[in-house]
């Protein structure tokens, strides 16, 4: 039986691989998207309020049940900080800034949408 060995040139191609992932990685997630504006809480599936980026807050979100979330924005970002559902799905998301993001708490029917005053069209849907 032949044992295949690994040589140099697999090694510096897997590499190469790699490295070229990792800037792809990079770049699409540095340019791609425009900074939002505002976000939208959707309770329930209808809109309860509208919150601009630019100005830190803290707000509570609640739902009929009176289950609560806790929606911080700061710096330009949003961010769930506190939910009382069992999951904590949406606590543990990333922030959110560019248009389109969204954090999503199915538990509580909550939903928080970044969204830009100016929104562009892309090549398709021209």
């Amino acid at each position: 039986m032949k044992v295949k060995t690994v040589k140099k040139g697999d090694i510096i191609l897997i590499a190469a691989a790699f490295i070229t992932a990792a800037i792809l990685f990079l770049c699409l997630n540095t340019f791609s998207g425009s900074r939002g504006d505002y976000v939208q809480i959707e309770v329930g599936g209808e809109t309860a309020e509208m919150l601009p980026l630019d100005a830190d807050t803290l707000y509570d979100i609640k739902t009929e049940n009176g289950i609560t979330n806790t929606l911080e924005i700061s710096n330009g970002k949003a961010k769930m900080i506190y939910a009382d559902c069992p999951d904590k799905i949406c606590v543990n998301h990333k922030s959110i800034s560019k248009n389109g993001e969204a954090i999503i708490c199915l538990p509580n029917k909550v939903v928080v949408t970044v969204i830009s005053d100016n929104e562009e069209i892309d090549g398709v849907a021209e």
